[in-house]
């Protein structure tokens, strides 16, 4: 790992949905699902992606959608760009045999390597994957080609049941046996996950967001009560979570104001 920009060259561009890209980079990189690497660039700013392919070439997921990102979607095959890491704590796998995934929107992006992972250990593996439309429903036939039990909610009902994904995990916990949730999105939607995990007596992993400066720990900007996001997480347990008052409610922006995490999503796409 290093603390210091590598130059990279991007060797590919996928669109992925109507507003969502992957970058793939001629830069080797090796992570645990979940782990995130820090992107500069030069003159724009620099911030944490999620990583979605790892070994000779690593690949990072984004959606236009703030002045970093629009910036980020107007690079071309051969432009370059700067990333350190990885960094921080991914999902822990060890001793999950029945696994359930929920990601919403863009949290499809932190769990395709650990659904890819789960697939790889013969780990049976429920997904739930949540959109506002079936257009931006990110990763769903990569996803489809790790488990067959795959189960898309979206917000207007293009594509999929229409409603929320927490209506499908609350069914699923109640029909089969799921040993651990794994869940990344909005963070209203893993606070709601995550009560319905309590509510059955389910253990959980929820991948948080929160603005970043260092991403090692130096910092302080991505503070959650007690923890340190970049370093501590972004991947909690639900126990690490229980009595953290700040998770689902409060985040720093980058001015230092602290605000409800609605407002800090909305802050994102500005």
């Amino acid at each position: 790992m290093s603390e210091k920009p590598h130059i990279a060259k991007i060797t590919k561009i996928v669109r992925e949905t109507p507003s969502i890209k992957t970058y793939y980079l001629d830069y080797a990189m090796e992570a645990k699902p979940g782990q995130f690497a820090m992107v500069w660039l030069p003159g724009i700013d620099e911030k944490p992606f999620t990583l979605t392919a790892v070994g000779k070439e690593c690949a990072i997921t984004a959606q236009c959608k703030g002045k970093f990102t629009n910036a980020m979607c107007k690079l071309k095959e051969g432009d370059k760009l700067g990333i350190r890491g990885p960094y921080g704590n991914g999902f822990d796998t060890d001793s999950v045999k029945n696994a359930c995934i929920v990601a919403g929107g863009c949290g499809a992006a932190p769990i395709l390597l650990l659904a890819e992972h789960l697939q790889a250990n013969n780990i049976e593996t429920t997904i739930v994957l949540g959109a506002r439309t079936g257009d931006e429903c990110l990763f769903k036939e990569k996803l489809g080609k790790t488990t067959e039990k795959v189960f898309i909610t979206t917000d207007d009902g293009s594509l999929g049941e229409k409603g929320f994904t927490t209506g499908i995990l609350d069914r699923l916990l109640k029909e089969k046996t799921i040993d651990m949730v794994f869940c990344c999105g909005p963070e209203p939607m893993m606070k709601a996950v995550y009560a319905v995990c309590e509510k059955e007596n389910v253990k959980c992993q929820l991948n948080l967001e929160r603005w970043m400066r260092c991403g090692f720990g130096v910092c302080g900007a991505c503070a959650l009560g007690k923890f340190l996001v970049c370093k501590d997480g972004p991947v909690f347990t639900g126990e690490q979570l229980k009595g953290i008052e700040d998770f689902g409610k409060k985040a720093m922006l980058k001015s230092g104001k602290v605000v409800s995490t609605k407002e800090f999503g909305e802050w994102r796409q500005e």
